[in-house]
């Protein structure tokens, strides 16, 4: 059994729940471009109602440090998760994913969430860019 005390040494699971198919085309995206196939998961929303969504959400998450990434904060997914996430500390919320976040997670997910989740916030608004 852990104390208190001791930091956790398991890498952050990355929960994508979006909207149709997009949870599982990000997850497809990130494993081709990084190589990285075992840090991500993906539930979409389609034919579910939300204890349906809040129980698959749950079962993914285990027991496990999760991030929830979700595609837009006002829709069904992040409702679902933020009512399904309360275990703070072990467990975060993060909307309006983007790939370079998913990316950055998936190469810094052994860090502390208080360290991790930030970092994520601030790359997921650098990675929006205008041309020209």
């Amino acid at each position: 059994i852990m104390s208190e005390s001791e930091p956790e040494t398991d890498p952050v699971w990355g929960v994508i729940f979006a909207h149709g198919q997009m949870a599982e085309g990000m997850v497809d995206a990130v494993a081709r471009i990084s190589g990285i196939s075992d840090a991500l998961v993906a539930i979409s929303n389609v034919g579910r109602g939300p204890e349906a969504m809040k129980a698959e959400l749950l079962e993914a998450i285990g027991d496990r440090r999760t991030i929830v990434f979700t595609d837009i904060a006002s829709g069904s997914c992040a409702t679902t998760a933020a009512i399904s996430c309360k275990d703070e500390g072990r467990r975060v919320v993060l909307c309006g994913v983007n790939l370079p976040v998913l990316l950055d997670f998936v190469f810094h997910r052994n860090l502390p969430l208080e360290e991790l989740v930030p970092r994520l916030v601030a790359n997921g608004r650098d990675g929006l860019r205008s041309f020209p």
